[in-house]
């Protein structure tokens, strides 16, 4: 199936890695996790990559003329440099496939991307989004009269369902995209809601996003272990 990854944003959370190469080409272990992303979805056969570009589009592109893969079939467009998600994905329509799956170019997980697709045919919905729950940053406390009750770790049971990307998706939501300004999480994913029509896929796995540096330093951990969870045995 046709994979559609969003890696034109600023990536300013990272600024220290940012100022010369785009967010999605900042390196875990020895790739870019853009590559990561690649090689999780490839590890599933989903092969056909489009890679939508706008901050620092030359690197990728120059990284890509270089790093061949000849079972894939890579399409890098270069969507502009301030494009909103929705006006990227709405540049892409007249190459996308009737049904495909989207993704943002900062994330991994151990998603198993055959139960989300067999999720989303069930359902028969446009869209369905990969609903996580965010890796916790904070042990808590409880407190009374002035005593500690209880200390606890850690706990992302705690914390609610979020966007986690790893969408899939048909070509018919971008009908719902009518301004190119607009993110693709706020009015395209509201009217689907209204008209019932986007489905959650409750991950209850591993998931990590990679918006700061502390974020990269934690995936960087686990790949130089030898535990990378999105690493497909």
């Amino acid at each position: 199936m046709q994979v559609v990854i969003l890696a034109g944003g600023l990536g300013t959370r990272l600024s220290e890695e940012t100022d010369l190469i785009p967010k999605p080409m900042v390196r875990v272990g020895n790739m870019p996790i853009l590559q990561h992303i690649m090689n999780f979805y490839s590890g599933f056969g989903h092969t056909d990559f489009i890679v939508a570009l706008g901050y620092k589009a030359e690197v990728i592109i120059e990284y890509f003329e270089k790093t061949k893969n000849p079972s894939w079939d890579i399409t890098l467009v270069d969507t502009g440099l301030n494009t909103s998600t929705a006006g990227r994905i709405k540049q892409l329509e007249n190459i996308l496939a009737d049904e495909f799956m989207l993704t943002y170019g900062d994330g991994l997980s151990d998603l198993d991307l055959n139960l989300l697709l067999d999720h989303h045919r069930r359902f028969g919905k446009l869209a369905t989004v990969t609903a996580v729950r965010p890796p916790a940053r904070f042990g808590t406390i409880q407190i009374s009269n002035g005593l500690v009750t209880k200390f606890a770790e850690k706990d992302p049971q705690d914390a609610g369902w979020i966007n986690g990307g790893f969408f899939c998706l048909s070509k018919k939501v971008c009908t719902f995209i009518s301004d190119a300004t607009t993110s693709f999480e706020s009015e395209p994913l509201r009217h689907l809601v209204a008209l019932e029509e986007l489905t959650a896929f409750e991950h209850k796995g591993w998931w990590h996003p990679m918006d700061t540096l502390r974020d990269k330093r934690e995936l960087e951990s686990l790949w130089k272990k030898g535990e990378a969870p999105w690493l497909r045995q």
